[in-house]
Parts: C-alpha cells; sequence; structure tokens
C-alpha cells in the first residue's frame, strides 16, 4: 500500500533543493548532490529515502525518447463515460491502466478522462482504441488528437 504523500509545507528547504536536483537527473551521485545542497553525503541519502517512504518520491525511471524505440506518434484521446458511479469509475481507471496508455486523467469539464499514447502507427492505435474505447459500453464517445509535435514534455514538479 503506498503511503499518502505528505504536504507540500512538510518539506524544508534541504527536501526541495534535493528534489530540484533530483528531478533533473537521479542518476547524480549522492557525493555531488551532497555538495551541491551543502550536506552530507549520509544526510542526503537519509533525506531521500525519507522522501521515498513518504512518498514525495513516487518512482526513479529513465524519460525514453518515443521515436528512438519505434513509437513516434503521440495521441491525446478525450474520453467521455456513460456511468459515472463511484463502482463505474473505479472501472474505467482499471481498464485504462494498461501498458500503452503513458498518461491518464480524471477530469472535470466536458469530458471524464484524458489519455497520453504512444504508438507506433495509426493502425496500432485503431486496434487500441477499439480494445480501450469502442468495445466499452460505457463509453458514450471519444475523441482523438493526434500531437504534431511534442513541444514540451517533462514530470518536473514546480518546487517553488
Amino acid at each position: 500500500m503506498m503511503k499518502k504523500p505528505v504536504a507540500g509545507d512538510a518539506l524544508d528547504t534541504f527536501d526541495r533543493a534535493i528534489l530540484d536536483l533530483v528531478q533533473r537527473d537521479n542518476s547524480t551521485p549522492l557525493r555531488l548532490l551532497a555538495e551541491q545542497v551543502n550536506l552530507s553525503t549520509a544526510a542526503v541519502q537519509r533525506r531521500l529515502k525519507r522522501l521515498q517512504a513518504l512518498g514525495v518520491i513516487t518512482a526513479n525511471v529513465a524519460v525514453v525518447e518515443p521515436t528512438a524505440v519505434g513509437r513516434p506518434i503521440t495521441i491525446i484521446v478525450e474520453v467521455m463515460t456513460e456511468r459515472t458511479s463511484i463502482r463505474e469509475l473505479e472501472a474505467m481507471k482499471a481498464h485504462f491502466a494498461v501498458p500503452e496508455v503513458q498518461q491518464c486523467y480524471y477530469v472535470t469539464g466536458e469530458v471524464d478522462f484524458v489519455l497520453v499514447l504512444n504508438v507506433a502507427s495509426m493502425q496500432e492505435y485503431q486496434v487500441l482504441a477499439r480494445r480501450l474505447f469502442a468495445e466499452n459500453p460505457n463509453v458514450t464517445w471519444f475523441k482523438t488528437i493526434v500531437a504534431l509535435d511534442r513541444v514540451k514534455v517533462g514530470l518536473d514538479v514546480l518546487l517553488s
């Protein structure tokens, strides 16, 4: 069970400085992080472990360029559902939690979900759209937006 992340005000300036650095490059050696935030290596290591245990740091990942791995098409999909009971929403969230979906947001407004996908071809997207949306009886409609260019992509959280 993942712990609920701490409130932002529970982080001190050292925590924020460390988070800022590891968001840019989580492979930075502890020694360099320690030098940059003016703490000992052991203190930085303890803080990183604490931030992970508290759920502030949720993963240490490599960000992969989709075109380099044969998935050059970015698709954004807006999805409207027919039923929005808690049970139905949880079922939809589980339905969209598949490896092909890079990001999925339950949102307010005209639609219920916004998904981001990276696919190798439009044929691959057709198959995926059929499985995720067209064959799902709770999907009222979905709208596909094909990105022409990835202008800015990031996962950094502003810490100021």
